[in-house]
């Protein structure tokens, strides 16, 4: 079986950095997600913004990556915000009581 890729698109606009995943955030390729969010936060961006309407699924570890940003962000005085989630990352995020602290 092939494994299914992610890509990580991103726009910086002043102090808020604009990310868009499509794919899978799964142990096979989540360092992508987690490498690029952790770049932007060590250059000293503060407002990240992740667009995840094209991911189709999001495994435990997509959780603890996007649970580091959220503190780190938080800790350096920024915010960090989930947009347009799929379903699939909604319900995740629901089932584990995070989508009201992370959807916009």
């Amino acid at each position: 079986m092939a494994v299914e890729s992610l890509e990580i698109n991103e726009i910086i606009e002043g102090d808020l950095c604009r990310f868009t995943a499509k794919g899978r955030v799964d142990s096979n390729n989540a360092d992508i997600m987690e490498s690029n969010l952790d770049r932007v936060l060590n250059e000293g961006h503060k407002n990240i913004i992740l667009n995840m309407e094209q991911v189709k699924y999001l495994s435990s570890i997509g959780i603890r990556i996007i649970l580091k940003t959220y503190k780190k962000s938080c800790e350096n005085g920024g915010t960090f915000l989930i947009e347009k989630p799929s379903e699939i990352v909604r319900n995740v995020l629901g089932m584990v009581a995070l989508n009201q602290m992370l959807l916009k």
